[in-house]
C-alpha cells in the first residue's frame, strides 16, 4: 500500500480521536451542572412520573427515603424561611487535588429575593478538604436600604457565606414583620 492511504487513516483517526475528545468534555460539562427545581415543578414532575409508572413497584424503602427528604426540605424552608429557587454550577478546573467550581444560586428568604455568584475552590491535602469562597457577587432587592448595601458589600469582600445566610435570615423575617405593621396601619 502506498503512504498517501495511510496518511488518509491517520488523519482519520485524528479527527476521530479529537472529536471523542471534545463529545467527552462536554458530556462532563452537562454531568457538572446541576439545577434545583421549585417545589412546583418538583410536585409537578413527581406526579407525572407516578402517572407514566403506575403499576410498577418500587422498594418501600425508596419511597419512604423520598418523603423523609421532602419532610426534611419543608421543615429546613419552614425553620429558616429560606426557598431556593435555583442552582447551577460548573466545574472551571480540576485537577488530581483541586477543584473550582462556578456556582449560581437564587431563591427567596421570607419576602426578599436573593440571587448569588462565587467560585468555590476546593482542595484536598491527604485526608482534609479545605474549600475557599471567591469572586462572591450578590444581588438583592432590597439594596435600597444603605445598610443592606454595606452589609451585602461587606460579604462580599470577605466572601463568607455562612454569615449572610445568617443575617439575611433575620433580616428578612424582620423586615417581613415591619411590612406587615406598616400595612396595618394603613
Amino acid at each position: 500500500m502506498d503512504k498517501s492511504i495511510y496518511q488518509a487513516y491517520e488523519d482519520e483517526i485524528r479527527a476521530l480521536e479529537e472529536e471523542i475528545r471534545l463529545l467527552t468534555e462536554k458530556y462532563e460539562d452537562i454531568r457538572q451542572e446541576s439545577t434545583f427545581f421549585s417545589d412546583e415543578e418538583i410536585l409537578k414532575s413527581i406526579k407525572s412520573f407516578q402517572g407514566e409508572t403506575k403499576g410498577q413497584e418500587y422498594p418501600s424503602d425508596l419511597k419512604a427515603q423520598l418523603e423523609s427528604l421532602g419532610t426534611d426540605l419543608s421543615f429546613f424552608m419552614t425553620l429558616t424561611g429560606f426557598q431556593f429557587t435555583s442552582h447551577s454550577k460548573k466545574t472551571v478546573e480540576k485537577t488530581e487535588n483541586r477543584t473550582v467550581q462556578k456556582h449560581r444560586l437564587s431563591g427567596k428568604c421570607h419576602s426578599l429575593s436573593f440571587q448569588l455568584e462565587f467560585q468555590l475552590l476546593e482542595m484536598q491535602n491527604n485526608e482534609k478538604v479545605s474549600a475557599v469562597v471567591s469572586e462572591l457577587s450578590i444581588v438583592m432587592e432590597s439594596r435600597e436600604d444603605s445598610d443592606v448595601s454595606k452589609f451585602v458589600s461587606s460579604t462580599e469582600e470577605h466572601g463568607n457565606l455562612l454569615t449572610f445566610f445568617r443575617s439575611l435570615s433575620a433580616y428578612a423575617e424582620w423586615y417581613e414583620h415591619r411590612r406587615r405593621t406598616f400595612l396595618h396601619f394603613k
